[in-house]
């Protein structure tokens, strides 16, 4: 056994001994875990601390946006967990004889990001620890400090209802790919949010494994849309923690006589058209070498100005930065995701030419996430629901807020997304506490109920014959 494999092999040994002690715990002392893990994080001046040590760590984002990230994605997963049923017998259906048992899963593997080390990986643990399982997390390198800080964090709060330290660790420093590859491979699940390398590597360890898929959301902006209200949204998703979220707006399209009162409006909230030439200064920061750079991501609109040379865009304070664009795919950069709050404009005739935009958008990068609509036509969110590759269709909402869940929708909160067979994922749902769990089921007799075959191939043999 390699130095890393017996490292962790420990780990996971200290994991097992405190699941096992989890294990017999009853729903309200599971619930005890679930709001000591929560607490940990949402404290004020614990939450300020991850987030400025975040933003220093990572350079990438903004503090207050992580504060309030920590925030609202702890309590919204908080409400949604409140009340739920994890432990024991969770549901009856006695029409056909069968009773559900919530199980653990066992030690957990969460793959967390740089881009929010501290929320991203309190909502893995918390979901992790509803289901009575452990969990050890393997940060990215420079998330490693604000994870380790937020673990101390949850510890203390062990200690204040005396639960086992062990039942939430983190990966040791130095965080390697050889390190991250044999948690995964020692591990009961894996649960990897972050770059679709990571993903990919979950997918193929040899472990079961749940990853998400790549971002890159669009939005529509139809012609019946509150153009000010619409504005409002798209600025506030795509400069919220300067657009470090997979959820944030990368295109809007604009549909015909939408298009000059939505730039308007867009650059009423500070947004900046770039001409011809700034977008090829732009274009030379973000992909030097036809790879996105780190140069821009989860840095402010005035920085990317600055140092894309555009010192007269910088001097305007920009929140946003917008460029025209008509093309897909690697010719065409500014169509994939850009982790930064730059926003392609792309202009269509009419709904139809829009989902023809998105679906080539989606068929470069980001298929399976999901879609924004701006309107006041219900069926084109139906139409986009059964014809596009997403997973969540986004109707008159800040894009980047509402994906992940929101107070005023009902998706659960999570900051991680099932992008189904679109987007490379065995799922495609927001990822939650059920995802953590296994599911036992006693199944008893019930009364008999054989159909003819007149009831299943009556309507067949009526349209086409016995033949």
């Amino acid at each position: 056994m390699t130095d890393i494999a017996a490292q962790v092999a420990e780990l996971i040994d200290r994991a097992r001994v405190a699941q096992a002690v989890a294990d017999g715990y009853d729903q309200a002392r599971v619930d005890e875990l679930v709001a000591a893990a929560g607490w940990a994080i949402m404290e004020p001046g614990r939450n300020r601390e991850l987030a400025e040590m975040a933003v220093a760590d990572s350079g990438i984002g903004n503090v207050a946006d992580k504060i309030a990230k920590n925030h609202r994605k702890t309590l919204g997963l908080l409400r949604d967990l409140k009340g739920a049923k994890s432990v024991g017998v969770i549901r009856e259906l006695p029409e056909l004889g069968l009773v559900e048992i919530a199980r653990p899963v066992g030690v957990v593997c969460a793959i967390t990001p740089s881009t929010n080390p501290g929320a991203t990986p309190a909502n893995k643990i918390i979901n992790a620890l509803k289901g009575r399982n452990a969990v050890i997390v393997a940060p990215s390198p420079k998330g490693w400090t604000t994870a380790q800080r937020l673990i101390e964090f949850i510890h203390a709060q062990f200690d204040r209802i005396g639960a086992p330290h062990d039942l939430v660790q983190v990966l040791p420093q130095p965080i390697s790919k050889a390190s991250t590859h044999e948690l995964m491979r020692q591990c009961d699940l894996v649960v990897a949010t972050g770059s679709q390398a990571n993903v990919r590597a979950a997918a193929t360890c040899g472990t079961p494994a749940f990853g998400v898929g790549a971002g890159n959301a669009a939005g529509i902006v139809d012609d019946s849309a509150d153009i000010d209200a619409a504005a409002d949204r798209i600025v506030r998703s795509k400069t919220f923690d300067n657009a470090t979220s997979c959820s944030s707006e990368n295109s809007v399209v604009l549909i015909g006589a939408a298009r000059e009162p939505m730039l308007a409006a867009l650059r009423q909230r500070g947004a900046v058209l770039l001409d011809t030439a700034q977008k090829a200064a732009l274009q030379r920061l973000m992909w030097p070498d036809g790879k996105l750079s780190a140069a821009a991501t989860g840095q402010s609109a005035t920085v990317v100005a600055e140092r894309a040379g555009l010192a007269d865009v910088a001097a305007l304070q920009p929140r946003m930065l917008m460029v025209e664009e008509d093309g897909f795919g690697a010719e065409y950069p500014f169509s994939g995701e850009k982790l930064s709050p730059v926003l392609a404009v792309y202009t269509a005739r009419d709904f139809e030419h829009a989902q023809q935009i998105v679906r080539s958008l989606y068929a470069w990068q980001g298929a399976g996430h999901s879609v924004g609509l701006h309107g006041n036509k219900p069926e084109q969110a139906m139409q986009l629901a059964l014809t596009l590759p997403v997973s969540r269709v986004i109707v008159n909402q800040a894009h980047c807020i509402a994906t992940g869940g929101s107070f005023d929708n009902g998706l659960p909160f999570s900051l991680s997304m099932g992008c189904g067979t679109w987007g490379g994922n065995n799922f495609s749902d927001n990822m939650n506490y059920r995802h953590y769990l296994n599911i036992t089921r006693i199944s008893t007799t019930i009364a008999e109920q054989v159909p003819s075959e007149q009831d299943i191939f009556g309507d067949y043999f009526a349209r086409y014959g016995r033949a």
